[in-house]
């Protein structure tokens, strides 16, 4: 075989491969197979770059900045569709196009497809390759994205993907979907935005907006961004079927990724049905949706109703109510994190929102409460979707009677007095003395959670009365309180101090990783711990590299490289490093550990779901696969464990109906250092 051949035939294998992963959550190879495959690849485009084209699996990392995006128009208008709120609004709908069809009482089929709430996008295929994607755009003219559509691991780069597949595609294809942000991701995106000091987004269709127009396709890649295809816009020498929901079964059978909550309704009854399934598991879905769309299944019958407006009469989109209510803002307290964070927070006159009682919201930063000019005493409008923490949208102005008082950032922490301070570039505020007692309780108590150095009995009450009572001034003090000061203290009784000395003394054994998180230093949680240690070998040298050092590390940025060095450098923290060594706890892991603990989840697969204590959804899949496990994200037969935190859903109830083993995140580690 020649290059040339084996490179193509590698292409088809791996692109093949990334369908059954990211599509069909179904891989058919293991990771180490496919790491083999994409090495192989690398190397022969390496020693035959003339052979390197755009749509190799090797070019998803994004190509070189662009200056701006080329417009591109459409090959037919990319339109919007007109809303219905209700059942009563559907069926209005129907008696309207009755008039227009030569029997206005004939059967009718429709297909019901959820109404993402992300960005449009249309994309081309020549021969089977994509070779362009746009933005919708103003319907008729959008914005050239390829580099960064490229990114997305979920969009096939030729099709069909299957390499044993019989369909031919049409020599020009092109297709409509949605990019969107998945809601497992967003959360953990947004905090290390923040934490990195940057501009937090409002919402994942925001989110996924700002990602895909980068005009640095390098930095839409390492974004979580994914998509689904809904319909075909145009094509030339080839057919395409007339009914909506064998389209969407071609368009499966391409490789497209098209959403599995789209279903076949034979009449208007079960559209009804279908709307009210939706109204009750939209917050269980793994992103955010408005409504859904129901077509006509016919197409050229569709087709023929013709517009009103600019909106298909074929197709009408079924809006959800809303998740959206105005309340009063009462005030904004200010928070201090462990990082020393002073974090805006709104109290909210208490607002019933999908069923959830909402008296707080999330105000992200003075920056974005700045820009939006929202002031005590506004009427607000507040949104919560899934199990994202409710936000603030912005204030309703034309209500406002002159009462409202303009937020001021915080000059000084509201827990120490010392002043505030923020770093050029940031658009956090921070109280930056390290005796902050508020930075201390909340430093304790994360040094002691069950992510970290998992003390039995050590709660956050505990943590702040010892505090409070001069017992703890660092996390280290942990290790020198005794059995008669804390006896002195009201409600500590024998058993309750022994139970709570014995946790203590426990916690030495726990491994050089956990004791690396729990130190806090920003950005380094569990999986950049093991990271650093699985290349230094112990916190002693982590502590001696140089930041060149620490940025050749495999998943290690110069935030975190910048993050770790700073630390290290303070002297108090180095009086509390030496503290803990005194103590005797962990520092160093033998390599020889390293290794097998690299291996304790192989040939496992776990499916995440729910808000974890103390990791995001993202560190607890990197934890996972850094010991050989594999995470996916539907709940089947093949699942081993459900890794399951508070509101976990419907995944959880699918574990249980098939009996599979359902773990918390304590659960977790012990699996993973046993």
């Amino acid at each position: 075989m020649t290059a040339d051949e084996r490179i193509a035939q590698l292409r088809d294998e791996i692109n093949f491969h990334l369908y059954r992963y990211h599509v069909l959550d179904a891989p058919v190879i293991s990771d180490a197979e496919y790491d083999a495959l994409y090495r192989e690849l690398l190397d022969l485009e390496a020693a035959y770059p003339d052979l390197v084209v755009p749509d190799s699996p090797t070019q998803r990392a994004g190509a070189e900045p662009l200056d701006a995006f080329e417009k591109v128009t459409h090959p037919a208008p990319i339109l919007s569709l007109a809303n219905a709120f209700n059942v009563d609004d559907l069926r209005a709908w129907r008696t309207r196009i009755g008039r227009l069809l030569p029997d206005p009482e004939m059967r009718l089929d429709y297909t019901v497809e959820p109404k993402l709430d992300g960005l449009s996008i249309v994309l081309t295929y020549r021969d089977g390759r994509f070779t362009q994607g746009a933005t919708r755009g103003n319907g008729e003219v959008g914005e050239d994205v390829t580099q960064n559509l490229r990114t997305i691991r979920s969009l096939p780069q030729r099709i069909p993907v299957d390499p044993d597949s019989q369909l031919i595609p049409p020599p020009y294809l092109v297709v409509r979907g949605e990019v969107f942000f998945p809601l497992d991701k967003f959360e953990a995106f947004n905090q290390s935005r923040m934490e990195a000091g940057a501009a937090a987004y409002m919402n994942p269709r925001n989110a996924a907006s700002g990602s895909l127009r980068q005009l640095d396709s390098a930095i839409t890649a390492a974004r979580p961004l994914t998509l689904y295809i809904y319909d075909f816009i145009a094509w030339e020498g080839g057919s395409v079927p007339d009914k909506q929901w064998e389209r969407l079964e071609l368009l499966k059978a391409y490789g497209f990724p098209v959403s599995p909550e789209s279903q076949y309704c034979p009449d208007l009854d079960c559209v009804a049905q279908a709307y009210d399934a939706f109204i009750e598991k939209r917050n269980q879905l793994n992103y955010e949706i408005d409504g859904m769309v129901v077509k006509i299944n016919d197409k050229p019958l569709a087709d023929g109703l013709g517009f009103v407006g600019k909106d298909p009469r074929g197709a009408i989109a079924m809006k959800f109510p809303a998740q959206e209510k105005t309340t009063k803002l009462l005030d904004v307290q200010v928070s201090v994190g462990r990082t020393g964070i002073l974090a805006p927070a709104a109290v909210l006159e208490p607002v019933e929102i999908g069923g959830v009682i909402v008296r707080n919201a999330t105000l992200h930063n003075y920056d974005e409460i700045a820009r939006k000019d929202i002031r005590i005493g506004d009427t607000v409008i507040v949104k919560r979707a899934g199990d994202v923490i409710p936000y603030i949208i912005g204030p309703v102005v034309d209500v406002r009677d002159g009462s409202e008082q303009v937020v001021e950032r915080p000059s000084h922490c509201p827990a120490c007095g010392e002043p505030a301070v923020q770093i050029e570039g940031e658009v956090a505020i921070y109280c930056d003395n390290p005796a902050c007692p508020e930075q201390l309780v909340r430093r304790v108590e994360y040094f002691v959670s069950r992510g970290a150095m998992d003390i039995d009995n050590f709660g956050s009450q505990t943590g702040s009365l010892l505090i409070e009572q001069g017992l703890i001034r660092d996390v280290a003090d942990i290790y020198t309180l005794n059995r008669d000061d804390l006896l002195a203290l009201e409600g500590f009784k024998d058993k309750k101090v022994d139970n709570l000395l014995a946790g203590i003394e426990a916690s030495k054994q726990q491994s050089a990783e956990r004791v690396l998180t729990a130190l806090g230093i920003r950005f380094v949680g569990n999986v950049v711990a093991g990271l650093l240690l699985d290349a230094l070998g112990s916190i002693d040298a982590i502590a001696a590299a140089s930041q060149e050092e620490l940025e050749v590390i495999e998943g290690i940025g110069p935030g975190t490289a910048v993050n770790v060095i700073t630390w290290f450098a303070n002297e108090k923290n180095r009086r509390v490093l030496e503290k803990l060594r005194a103590a005797g706890l962990q520092f160093a892991i033998e390599k020889a550990e390293m290794d097998a603990a690299s291996q304790t989840l192989e040939g496992l697969t776990f499916v995440i779901t729910g808000t974890l204590p103390t990791m995001s959804r993202d560190e607890a899949k990197a934890l996972i696969e850094a010991h050989g496990g594999k995470v996916t994200g539907s709940v089947s037969k093949n699942t081993d464990y459900l890794l399951a935190g508070e509101k976990a859903g419907s995944k959880l109830a699918k574990a249980e109906a098939l009996g599979i083993s359902i773990l918390d995140e304590a659960a977790l580690m012990n699996l993973v250092l046993n």
